[in-house]
């Protein structure tokens, strides 16, 4: 490939010790339909022969473009990679999962003909089928169940709504924002998120064109940002900063755990958390933080106390979701006016 010709797409692929499963990887992006890309690789300081493979790859097909790194951890590669990417459009991939044949194709020809979608993903699937946990077989579920721009916005509070390694992004967007950010969080995650609130539309390809290598060794099992505690973070962060903004009340329907986690870094971001809502009578009537516990009954009469009050669904129990919205629908509040879900 002519080094002035800009490829239709650059795949990123950030690579740390990945000697055991890279060569597959590679090799699903080379053998893609779109055959018009340049595949950039950062190996991130690896010790096992990772780069060795990366070197023999750049030497078979000249659009492996190859970065090697000194150990900087995954977003000082993702950031050094997007910097080296040439085209418009950015594909992420992961040197452990497999790329169908027809997905960059698909992916590249959705943005090209969706102008007002920044971000787009595809279904995916897990593997290896004993490896898959019942946890990620319920998250991959919840997750292929969200294709369209409004059910992700929709959902995008609860959990990251695209896995990282299945998306296509306009790598404008991703540079007006400042890239990948370290705030001790997922970074997919607080991308995804701050792209969300600068007004970015995120949809999926609704084909399977991604298969999700799960193992031990990955950075979701590995790494303390992806604990379920830094999530509630980056979600307390960026409701304050995004839904929350200029609210006079933020009324919590969960006092359970995860309510209760959340609302204590709300409250440490500065939202003005006024009462819980749950439907335990043992808790009813109790005070979590200082504040009440009410009953679903209660809420009409604290909405009208307050000039911009807003409610967070944070219930992670299943069907829970499901059942609050018919309630808050009831009551007349609209979702992603009056009231998000957030677990």
């Amino acid at each position: 490939m002519p080094a002035t010709r800009v490829p239709r797409i650059s795949v990123l692929m950030p690579c740390g010790n990945a000697a055991a499963t890279v060569d597959e990887a590679v090799k699903s992006i080379l053998s893609q339909s779109l055959h018009d890309l340049e595949l950039i690789t950062v190996d991130d300081g690896s010790t096992d022969g990772t780069l060795d493979r990366l070197t023999e790859w750049a030497k078979r097909d000249p659009r492996v473009r190859q970065l090697a790194l000194p150990r900087c951890g995954i977003i000082g590669a993702l950031n050094a990679g997007l910097a080296a990417c040439q085209s418009p459009l950015v594909a992420r991939m992961d040197a452990d999962d497999l790329a169908a044949p027809e997905r960059l194709e698909l992916q590249a020809d959705f943005l090209e003909k969706v102008a007002d979608v920044s971000v787009v993903g595809c279904l995916v699937e897990a593997f290896p089928e004993n490896q898959v946990r019942e946890g990620m077989r319920v998250y991959l579920a919840w997750l292929n169940g969200l294709q369209t721009p409004e059910d992700i916005a929709r959902a995008i509070f609860i959990e990251s709504p695209l896995v990282h390694s299945s998306v296509v992004m306009r790598r404008s967007w991703a540079e007006r924002l400042g890239g990948y950010q370290e705030n001790g969080w997922p970074e997919d995650y607080d991308l995804w998120l701050r792209m969300h609130l600068a007004g970015a539309r995120f949809a999926k390809v609704q084909e399977t064109l991604l298969r999700w290598r799960e193992h031990p060794g990955r950075l979701t099992w590995t790494d303390s940002r992806y604990s379920v505690e830094n999530f509630l973070r980056a979600k307390a962060h960026y409701l304050y900063r995004g839904p929350l903004r200029g609210r006079d009340a933020v009324l919590v329907w969960g006092a359970g755990q995860m309510g209760r986690r959340l609302a204590k870094h709300l409250v440490r971001e500065g939202a003005p958390l006024a009462a819980f809502i749950d439907i335990d009578p043992r808790k009813i009537g109790r005070e979590r933080q200082g504040r009440p516990i009410l009953t679903p009954e209660d809420l009409p009469a604290w909405w009208k106390r307050y000039e911009r009050p807003a409610v967070l669904a944070v219930v992670g129990s299943r069907g829970a979701r499901a059942l609050i919205r018919e309630r808050l629908e009831g009551f007349g509040l609209t979702e992603g006016l009056d009231w998000w879900a957030a677990a």
